[in-house]
């Protein structure tokens, strides 16, 4: 498997601090993924619905380490690269996003 493209935008909403989208092997895409703050630093959250209890359940998720550690590298590299201001909010990212594509 290969990341062969990744999109990201900065946020500013709290711990969340990028969404980005994923291409695998130029065929399959990825959205929602983002990049979160925590007190050990960046990390990698994939995409989630939020059910009826409360809990959050991946919708699309690596099922091996050497999956996930390719996927948190490519995202993290590119948010490490990016240069952009944060926008307002990650809903303005999701709109942005979907114009660029």
């Amino acid at each position: 498997m290969q990341i062969t493209d990744v999109h990201l935008k900065k946020v500013d909403s709290g711990k969340m601090k990028a969404i980005a989208s994923i291409t695998i092997d130029n065929e399959f895409v990825v959205r929602e993924i983002k990049v979160i703050e925590s007190q050990k630093g960046l990390f990698v959250a994939m995409p989630s619905k939020k059910k009826l209890n409360g809990e959050h359940k991946d919708i699309a998720h690596p099922i091996n380490q050497g999956a996930r550690d390719k996927i948190e590298s490519a995202v993290l590299d590119k948010y490490n690269s990016t240069d952009d201001e944060p926008v307002a909010s990650a809903e303005e990212a999701d709109e942005t996003e979907e114009v660029s594509e």
